[in-house]
């Protein structure tokens, strides 16, 4: 663990902050074409979802072995390894001649960012003091807020300028840059240790299985919350009949409002402690999925996007700081591998959820069943973090 006082966030910029962002905005950068492309190969609506959906499979699938990669590897070189086995992908759902062809292209863009992702945590985990850990993986968070902003930005004017096809090359070259900035990156010794089997992993979440049926469960209803979330505001602009144009508009405003916020998180939880970003982030989102009723016209789909921007914003990059707090020292990948599974898994089976919940009490009603998830989660911040997470070494 590096030492406060002769730490610099700026020493994150390349080996970690750069690189994420890169392949943050490649990853979703590549997701408006992929339904696109499947409809062009001869899918149907449903199937084209479902190839789509892929990339989340892909990165389910993935989480488990991940830790053995990054163990193997070491993490500086995992993420080289990912973002090359991005690229290939990207190049498969490129050249795709059929639709078998393109769902193994995403499938392993998804796989590729399992690893990507824990190798990134489990580097930040080793390598940051602790005092500031917050601050930093509040900015990481801030990295992929701006790549999920970007990526889909740039692939609408490539698309405007060429065509649907010609946006895979903007992620191939995204994943190649962030490669090569990893390649030549320094900052910290590049960690491998003797790779770790499936089983070890497995051993290693059952020893830690009331931090994961705890803290674990309420990071993943927090990442079930954001999906509907980023679902159920699109749907409510749908009932209420707004402009597409004035929605996007909207929506756009409330992510900027979300992204503004990553920074002041991190500056919380150092200062004050987890549970004062986690606990309020969640009875935010909860309360405001409750309320989606309130919204009636534009005015009040605004107020209610900007509420829960503001409400997630409040915990940007809690999901990261809980389970570096969390990971063992003996075992960190293995623990983070498992903790990964449950937050993806929440973020996956939120919106396949939604959608049956939607059809059987309408959206008001669907989307306050997850509200009263956020109260449950909440709960759960509140009783278990002063017990398990890491308490900030000062409130600087």
């Amino acid at each position: 663990m590096a030492n406060t006082a002769n730490f610099s966030k700026r020493k994150l910029v390349l080996p970690v902050y750069l690189p994420s962002f890169l392949f943050s905005t490649a990853e979703f950068g590549m997701i408006p074409s992929v339904p696109a492309t499947a409809l062009l190969l001869g899918a149907d609506l449903a199937t084209a979802g479902f190839i789509t959906g892929l990339l989340m499979i892909g990165r389910l699938v993935a989480d488990i072995p991940a830790a053995k990669f990054v163990d193997l590897l070491g993490e500086r070189k995992a993420m080289i390894g990912a973002a090359g086995s991005g690229a290939l992908g990207i190049l498969l759902s490129l050249f795709a001649l059929n639709l078998v062809m393109l769902g193994a292209g995403v499938f392993v863009v998804g796989a590729a960012s399992a690893v990507f992702g824990l190798a990134r945590l489990s580097w930040m985990t080793e390598h940051v003091p602790i005092a500031i850990r917050a601050r930093a993986l509040s900015v990481l968070g801030g990295m992929f807020r701006a790549g999920s902003f970007v990526g889909p930005v740039l692939a609408a004017g490539v698309i405007k300028l060429y065509s649907v096809q010609a946006v895979y090359y903007l992620p191939l070259v995204l994943c190649a840059l962030a490669a090569i900035v990893l390649l030549f990156a320094k900052g910290g010794e590049n960690l491998a240790r003797n790779s770790s089997s499936l089983k070890e992993t497995f051993r290693v979440a059952r020893r830690e299985g009331k931090k994961l049926a705890t803290l674990g469960v309420a990071s993943s209803i927090l990442s079930a919350l954001r999906g509907t979330r980023m679902i159920g505001l699109p749907l409510l602009a749908i009932y209420l009949e707004l402009p597409t144009e004035q929605a996007s508009l909207f929506i756009g405003f409330a992510g900027a409002l979300d992204f503004a916020m990553f920074y002041l998180s991190g500056q919380i939880m150092d200062r004050f402690g987890r549970s004062f970003a986690a606990v309020p982030t969640l009875l935010g989102l909860g309360l405001t999925h409750l309320l989606v009723g309130v919204a009636v016209d534009a005015n009040t789909f605004l107020l209610l996007a900007l509420l829960m921007s503001l409400a997630n914003g409040i915990g940007s990059g809690v999901i990261m700081v809980l389970g570096a707090d969390l990971a063992p020292p003996d075992k960190r990948s293995e623990f983070l591998a498992s903790y990964r599974l449950l937050v993806d898994f929440g973020d996956a089976a939120a919106p396949a959820l939604l959608a049956p919940m939607v059809v059987v009490v309408g959206l008001t009603g669907a989307m306050a069943g997850f509200g009263v998830l956020g109260f449950i989660g909440a709960g759960l911040m509140y009783k278990y973090i002063p017990r398990y997470a890491v308490a900030p070494e000062s409130k600087r």
